[in-house]
């Protein structure tokens, strides 16, 4: 819990901000207690390197701030967290970044599109809220024949259900304020990667432009959150899967949208990227919106927050909440209906879950 670092001696001071040397002088720039937690992001996703940012936004801001200029191009999937869309449309594209959406679920979209200005593909899988997948492997392939890095938001997945790099990614970033850190408690961020580009992400996006520097006290809580990530996810999921099922039969429900299920159109796709599916639920009320706000305003043990990968169970209106940043036409264009309503499975018991699901859709049968 420290801001600045006391040298020996001048020489070690020079040497350690000329670059000479290895070790730590201020801690917007590095922080030892960081690096072990960077140590363990980067071992848990392949990768080379790791890096602590403030939030999960901190993390993309960082990264892209880093690898754009004026005259790029970014090729998105259609869905993306709202803060993240807003960024890339009111933030990178007034400094002369072009934003262009494409479907990713079909690869041969982005051989269509992607160009030589393109610089970067991003993407989320599954993708905040409606939880539709992006072949990774195979998206990546096609960036990398074009010259551009692929970076994956592995937020919803983390490492113990996908690691992009394995499958081409060049980067994956976190919103570790989620299940890395698993307990509702923090905020924060992280970006996986090649240790160049990491070191160029810290020393330009994190030390120069955004400050974007994570406090070592949550570096610790994220730490904490580590140590039973397997044994969250593998709760998480089956309780996922479980309710997700009970979701499906339900005839107040018109719409379940769960890799997991046989039903979901690229449950394939999950099996063949994902160890497992998670706790990510998104679905539909048959009777629309109204009807899904009786619902959630029922509940009692399933909570009316935003976020995701707490320890409880959280419940959400994407379309008037986490992406009210998108127009009605660009929720719309982009696959996110008024009526989706987006659970976040926590760790309770699923039975009692499944009694609360039960009583606030209960007056809702048909």
């Amino acid at each position: 819990m420290t801001s600045t670092f006391v040298f020996p001696d001048t020489a070690t001071g020079s040497a350690l901000f000329a670059g000479e040397t290895e070790g730590h002088f201020y801690s917007r720039i590095s922080n030892p207690t960081l690096e072990v937690l960077e140590t363990r992001l980067a071992n848990l996703e392949g990768a080379e390197a790791g890096l602590a940012t403030a939030s999960g936004m901190g993390a993309i801001a960082s990264t892209l701030w880093t690898l754009v200029k004026p005259g790029d191009e970014i090729i998105t999937d259609q869905t993306l967290y709202g803060c993240t869309f807003a960024f890339m449309r009111d933030g990178l594209s007034r400094f002369g970044v072009k934003v262009r959406h494409v479907d990713l679920r079909d690869p041969e979209n982005l051989q269509a599109t992607i160009s030589d200005t393109t610089r970067i593909v991003y993407f989320e899988t599954p993708a905040n809220p409606n939880m539709r997948l992006v072949d990774i492997a195979a998206v990546s392939s096609i960036a990398k024949q074009a010259g551009a890095l692929t970076i994956v938001d592995n937020t919803y997945a983390t490492p113990l259900l996908t690691r992009p790099i394995e499958l081409g990614a060049d980067l994956v970033v976190h919103s570790a304020t989620k299940y890395l850190g698993g307990h509702g408690d923090l905020v924060a961020g992280a970006v996986c990667g090649p240790a160049d580009l990491v070191q160029d992400i810290r020393l330009i996006g994190v030390k120069d432009m955004t400050g974007s520097v994570m406090a070592p006290l949550t570096a610790m809580l994220v730490m904490r959150g580590l140590k039973t990530l397997q044994l969250r996810m593998m709760r998480h999921s089956e309780s996922g899967l479980r309710i997700a099922n009970w979701l499906e039969q339900h005839p107040a429900v018109s719409a379940v949208h769960y890799p997991g299920l046989p039903s979901h159109p690229q449950h394939d796709l999950a099996k063949r990227q994902m160890s497992d599916f998670g706790g990510m639920i998104a679905f539909e009320l048959a009777d629309g919106f109204e009807a899904g706000t009786r619902m959630m305003d029922r509940l009692q043990l399933i909570q009316r927050a935003v976020s995701l990968g707490d320890a409880e169970s959280l419940i959400q209106h994407p379309a008037s909440m986490t992406h009210s940043t998108y127009s009605q036409e660009e929720r719309l264009a982009h696959g996110i209906s008024d009526g989706l309503v987006r659970m976040s499975v926590g760790l309770e018991d699923s039975k009692d879950l499944l009694t609360d699901l039960d009583m606030a859709l209960g007056s809702d049968r048909s």
